[in-house]
């Protein structure tokens, strides 16, 4: 017996990730040029494992409040005041993805619609489906800016949010702050909620990355977390701050699900956020600059501003940018295809989160394989 007559159909539609997918691929090649998974290739600092460790040996093991320890409550409110001068209400999430569910679970009635600039990270689709809503993609192609008009255009009756992400995965680009300011006041004339993925917003190497709470915090779900900033990706840990009805909600629900965020994990983020990280920072912004020039007049790109992504456009030579990436496969290259991240599949993304060595081989590769 398969199980297929137990599986419900919200799940039917979604497929196996594209990401993942290469992931596994890459594990069958010999000492594959891997520039595909989205995870920082430095270690946790020290001191945050450090803090980690000695929570475990002093037992802090078991459950915690479900909105998180009030020590790391406390400094997360101390920063957002002293960011934006903002005092909402706010708990610790498993992840910036957990804390992604958890809203779109509560805010979602059967129909309702959330515009998603596309490209998009690849769970945005998914979990807005899977919450009852519907997703409405707004092209951001070419320069994957927001196009405030785009928006406003894609707003009816139904629409009840936006999510954003900037820096943005796959594009690494940082939005205008015209442009956030333009959706803030959309959202303020529509009733709409904002969600405002700033997982990257460490990560930023051109100037600031404009948030929407700076122009509608009554209105921003604001969703960050400690993975790509500080190497934590495995530990899930990050927080939601908002509107206190709406995260009352979340923190009920998250006492349903996650129960709690991973307790040794609270204490190395509170350790990380008085760790300074510029000098990864500055190596990321490096390691931008020679994606970058090792691209330049072989493939079309937009400089990204953060992150660590770019997201190339395929040769022309190519009908699609899978079977450019397959053909960099057979180089020993795994990248990602755009169809993952779009509706559209004339792009790819790399992830310069790898050694120089491996990020030169890897370009090497794709002007080889454009020229």
């Amino acid at each position: 017996m398969s199980g297929q007559q137990f599986v419900a159909d919200r799940v039917k539609t979604i497929g196996t990730s594209g990401i993942r997918r290469i992931f596994d691929l890459g594990a069958t090649l010999k000492e594959p040029i891997d520039l595909s998974i989205g995870q920082p290739d430095f270690n946790v600092p020290r001191n945050i494992k450090r803090a980690m460790v000695n929570a475990i040996e002093h037992d802090h093991n078991g459950y915690t409040v479900t909105r998180g320890i009030p020590q790391l409550r406390e400094r997360i409110a101390a920063q957002l005041a002293e960011e934006f001068g903002w005092e909402p209400d706010l708990f610790v999430t498993s992840g910036v993805s957990g804390g992604l569910l958890l809203a779109l679970l509560c805010c979602l009635n059967p129909g309702d619609e959330v515009l998603i600039g596309d490209p998009y990270f690849v769970s945005y689709n998914h979990l807005v489906a899977l919450a009852g809503g519907v997703p409405v993609a707004v092209d951001l192609y070419d320069d994957f800016q927001l196009h405030p008009e785009r928006f406003a255009n894609a707003v009816n009756h139904r629409t009840k949010a936006v999510i954003m992400c900037s820096p943005g995965n796959p594009t690494g680009v940082v939005y205008r702050e015209e442009d956030v300011r333009a959706i803030a006041q959309l959202a303020r004339g529509h009733g709409l909620l904002i969600v405002s993925d700033e997982i990257y917003c460490m990560l930023v190497y051109d100037g600031p990355n404009p948030s929407p709470v700076r122009f509608a915090p009554d209105r921003t779900l604001l969703l960050r977390g400690y993975g790509k900033s500080y190497g934590m990706t495995g530990l899930r840990l990050g927080y939601a701050a908002g509107p206190p009805d709406l995260i009352a909600q979340m923190a009920k629900l998250q006492q349903f699900t996650y129960v709690c965020a991973p307790h040794p994990a609270q204490f190395g983020a509170l350790e990380a956020m008085s760790t300074d990280m510029s000098a990864q920072i500055a190596a990321y912004r490096a390691k931008r600059d020679l994606v970058c020039r090792e691209l330049e007049g072989a493939v079309e790109f937009v400089r990204p501003s953060g992150g660590f992504y770019v997201f190339p456009k395929a040769p022309a030579s190519y009908p699609s940018a899978t079977q450019f990436v397959e053909a960099a496969i057979l180089r020993n290259l795994l990248t990602i295809p755009g169809e993952v991240f779009s509706a559209r599949d004339t792009h790819f993304r790399i992830s310069y989160a790898a050694p120089d060595d491996k990020l030169r081989r890897g370009c090497e590769i794709i002007r080889a394989l454009a020229s």
